[in-house]
């Protein structure tokens, strides 16, 4: 009882007593720590690169989510060794938790939605960047680098083949403007059966006499923009307008 009597000054002093498991003398931590700048810095970096990647097409995971990652999986990485000691066996027990940590955090971008189910591409890059951390953690640049390169690459170019390719749907929200609200509807109805696809809710947002008509579809790009040219086309739709969903990994 006599410890919890004592002030947080005190108690932190009792924890850095020469006796404690944990303690460390000041040469010792310069010795220990004296790599460690270098590593959690080219962690920020790429983390905060791949952020960046995620933050231009507004998805859930942006710079400072991936960075923050990144840099705690380099951190736990590097002290986990040191915290098991030299005589331990299991120098990576604290960095093999980071896998189990990040799996949570993944799981909370993944989201069901109706008939699709989205988050899944911002959750393997969250994954993805863990072990880029994990691996600057471990003083292994020239992976890390690597691997942070790659990602960007799979999450830029393999989306523009995936798109292009017609490999891969993602959805696009349509606004339609216009006085003429039944033939509006027509129109789009009229598009819908064109590209052979089931018009699911038409929303209704009109501002005094201009009629505004949403809905959305998810499929190819191929099909997109026929669905767009078939809407231009209509000479009851004044305009159309498209907006990508945030919450779609379809469109990277």
């Amino acid at each position: 009882m006599k410890f919890f009597s004592t002030s947080p000054l005190a108690a932190l002093a009792a924890l850095q007593e020469p006796g404690h498991m944990l303690s460390f003398s000041h040469p010792q931590q310069w010795h220990l720590t004296g790599g460690v700048v270098g590593r959690l810095l080219l962690a920020a970096a790429l983390g905060g690169a791949i952020g960046i990647d995620r933050e231009v097409h507004h998805k859930p995971s942006g710079v400072r989510t991936n960075l923050l990652i990144c840099f705690g999986a380099a951190l736990f990485t590097f002290l986990s060794a040191i915290v098991a000691g030299d005589n331990s066996t299991n120098k990576g027990q604290i960095a093999s938790n980071v896998v189990q940590g990040v799996g949570f955090l993944g799981a909370g971008l993944i989201l069901h939605n109706r008939d699709r189910v989205s988050g899944l591409t911002s959750a393997a890059t969250v994954w993805a960047v863990a072990s880029i951390g994990m691996a600057c953690g471990a003083g292994l640049y020239a992976p890390a680098v690597l691997s942070a390169v790659l990602v960007i690459l799979t999450l830029e170019v393999v989306g523009i083949l995936e798109r292009n390719g017609n490999l891969k749907s993602y959805t696009v929200i349509y606004e339609t403007r216009g006085s003429d609200d039944q033939g509006m509807r027509l129109a789009i109805l009229h598009a819908m059966d064109q590209v052979q696809r089931r018009l699911n809710e038409i929303s209704d947002d009109s501002l005094g006499e201009v009629r505004r008509l949403s809905f959305e579809v998810a499929t190819t790009y191929r099909i997109q923009r026929r669905i767009l040219a078939l809407l231009k086309d209509s000479p009851a739709i004044e305009s159309v307008h498209t907006f990508h969903s945030q919450e779609d990994d379809g469109y990277s």
